[in-house]
C-alpha cells in the first residue's frame, strides 16, 4: 500500500480529523468527509510526478475496508463496541472480526441502495431525530449538556450527525427489506423445514397468554376542569397585563419534568415533529411574544409562548398544568373496580361484558378488555418478553381467574385502577407442529431469507470493489469479503 497524497479533511462521522487518500494496488482511493470514496486513479491523473514524493510502502492509519464508495475505519469498529455497550450489550465474547464482517454488510446495503436508487425524504428521518434528542434533553437536562455530553461544538453538528446515521440505517434496512420482499414460503416448505429437524432438538417455545383488563379511571370533574383553566388564565394575564415572567411561571408551577426547570423551553419545535398536535397548532399560529389562551392535549393542559421564530423551526416555552381530583372522586373509582370485579367473580356478568360495557380504557374495551401485544400486534405474549410489571401481575394467574386490583399512575401522575384476567394460557413446550404452525411458519420463512440475502451478497460482492486490510482478511466471514 502506498501513500500517493495527502490532505487534511474532517470526518464527521466518525468524529475524527484525519489525512486520506490511499492507494489499494493499482487504485488510487479518496475518501472525503462523509467516508464517501470521490476519486479514482484517473480523477486526479492530473497531478504533476514532480508533487508526488516517494514513500515506503505502510498500512494507511485508521482505514480497514473499503465497500464500493464507502470507508470503513478502525474507529467504526472502537465505534461499535462503544454503542453495544451503551445498549448493554456484553461485547466479553464479540470480535472485532465479527463486528469488521457487519460493518462491511451495513456499507454494501448502503452502496447497492445508492445504485438501485433507493430515496427516503428527508421528512422521513427528521421527526425522528427531534424525537431523539427530545428523549436526550429530557435524560439529560438541557441542549448544552447533550451537546457537551457528545463532544459537538453545536446542536447543529450533533443533529446532522445523528440525520446521516438514521438515514443510513433506514436505508440498509429498506435494501435488506427489498431482498427478501418476494421470499414466500409455502405449507410444504414449513412442514419438511418442521420435520427435518430432529425431536430432541426442536425448538421449546415459551410460555404464553392472552390477557384481557378492565380499567376505571377517576373522574375529571367539570370543575376540576375549570379551576386548572382559571389558572392558567390567571398566568396568561399575569404575563401579559403585569410583565410577569414566562419563564418564571414555568419553573415554579409547570409539571412537565422535561422542561420546568429549563423555564418551560422547547426549542427547534417543527411541524412534523413528535409534539401533540394541539401543541404544534398554537406554537406555529403564534408571533413571537405572543401567549397561547389555555389549551388542552394528552398530557393535560397548557399555556404557551413564542420565544424565537426560526424558518421552519420554532422555540416556545409552556406550562402543562393538570385537574385536580379529589381524594372522594378517587376512592369513588376504587369502589366502582371492586364492586364490577365482586359481580365477575359471583357470575352476575362476564368479564368481557363488564370491560364493553364499564372499562376507560378506549383500545381494549371494544374487544371485551383483550390487550394486544403492542411488538407483534396479536393477542400473544411471551411471558418472559412482556413487560416486567404486567408479567409479574399475570404470571401466577389461572385461567379465567380474575386479578387483585392494581393500581397505576397515568402520564399526568393521576392513579387508576385495573383488573387483569387470563384469557388463555399455553405453557413452556417442545415445538409442536399443529398447535405452533405460525410460529414454525415464521421460523421456516425466517431460515428462506437468510438463504436468499446471503445469496444476495455473495453476487453482490462479486459485482462491488471490496479491499479489506491485511489486519482483517483473515478473519472468518460468513461470507467472500476476502476475494480470492
Amino acid at each position: 500500500m502506498t501513500l500517493k497524497f495527502i490532505r487534511p479533511i474532517n470526518l464527521l462521522v466518525v468524529m475524527l480529523l484525519f489525512v486520506q487518500t490511499i492507494s489499494f494496488g493499482q487504485e488510487v482511493i479518496v475518501v472525503d468527509s462523509t467516508g464517501v470514496v470521490k476519486n479514482s486513479t484517473s480523477e486526479i491523473s492530473e497531478l504533476k510526478k514532480d508533487t508526488v514524493l516517494p514513500f515506503k510502502r505502510f498500512k494507511a492509519e485508521g482505514v480497514s475496508a473499503v465497500i464500493g464508495e464507502y470507508v470503513i475505519l478502525d474507529s467504526d469498529i472502537d465505534k461499535s463496541y462503544v454503542e453495544l455497550q451503551s445498549t448493554g450489550v456484553s461485547i466479553e465474547d464479540i470480535t472485532r472480526c465479527q463486528l469488521m464482517g457487519k460493518l462491511m454488510e451495513d456499507k454494501l446495503y448502503l452502496h447497492q441502495a445508492k445504485i438501485d436508487s433507493i430515496l427516503i425524504a428527508d421528512a422521513e428521518i427528521n421527526p425522528q431525530v427531534d424525537q431523539l434528542i427530545q428523549y436526550m434533553v429530557s435524560e439529560i437536562g438541557s441542549e448544552d449538556k447533550v451537546v457537551q455530553y457528545y463532544r459537538k461544538e453545536t446542536m447543529a453538528e450533533l443533529r446532522k450527525d445523528l440525520f446521516d446515521a438514521k438515514k443510513d440505517m433506514e436505508l440498509a434496512n429498506r435494501m435488506q427489506s427489498k431482498v427478501v420482499a418476494n421470499v414466500e414460503i409455502t405449507p410444504e416448505e414449513v412442514r419438511s423445514f418442521f420435520f427435518a429437524i430432529p425431536e430432541d432438538e426442536r425448538p421449546i417455545f415459551s410460555a404464553e397468554v392472552e390477557v384481557a383488563q378492565i380499567v376505571i379511571e377517576p373522574e375529571i370533574t367539570v370543575q376540576a376542569r375549570q379551576g386548572v383553566i382559571d389558572k392558567l388564565n390567571q398566568m396568561r394575564e399575569d404575563v401579559i397585563e403585569s410583565g410577569s415572567s414566562f419563564a418564571t411561571k414555568a419553573v415554579l408551577y409547570s409539571k412537565d419534568p422535561g422542561s420546568a426547570s429549563r423555564g418551560g423551553l422547547y426549542e427547534g419545535v417543527r411541524r412534523n415533529g413528535p409534539m401533540a398536535k394541539e401543541f404544534k397548532d398554537n406554537a406555529f399560529s403564534l408571533l413571537e411574544g405572543e401567549v397561547s389562551e389555555p389549551f388542552e392535549t394528552d398530557f393535560g393542559f397548557h399555556i404557551l409562548t413564542v420565544d424565537k421564530i426560526r424558518g421552519q423551526e420554532v422555540d416556545v416555552r409552556h406550562v402543562l398544568l393538570f385537574p385536580e381530583v379529589s381524594q372522594t372522586v378517587i376512592d369513588g373509582a376504587k369502589s366502582k373496580i371492586d364492586s364490577l370485579r365482586d359481580k365477575i367473580i359471583a357470575g352476575d356478568i362476564s368479564f368481557a361484558e363488564a370491560a364493553m360495557r364499564y372499562s376507560d380504557d378506549k383500545e381494549t374495551r371494544n374487544n371485551g378488555g383483550q390487550s394486544v401485544n403492542p411488538t407483534t400486534f396479536d393477542t400473544k405474549f411471551d411471558l418472559t418478553k412482556m413487560d416486567p410489571t404486567l408479567s409479574a401481575q399475570v404470571y401466577n394467574l389461572k385461567e379465567g381467574e380474575v386479578s387483585k386490583v392494581f393500581t397505576d399512575r397515568d402520564r399526568t401522575g393521576r392513579s387508576k385502577f385495573k383488573i387483569l384476567t387470563i384469557t388463555n394460557r399455553l405453557e413452556e413446550h417442545p415445538a409442536d407442529y399443529v398447535k405452533d404452525y405460525e410460529k414454525i411458519k415464521e421460523l421456516a420463512l425466517k431460515e428462506k431469507q437468510i438463504r436468499a440475502i446471503e445469496k444476495w451478497q455473495e453476487e453482490k460482492i462479486n459485482e462491488t470493489y471490496v479491499n479489506v486490510n491485511e489486519d482483517y482478511r483473515d478473519c472468518e466471514y460468513a461470507s467472500n469479503w476476502v476475494k480470492k
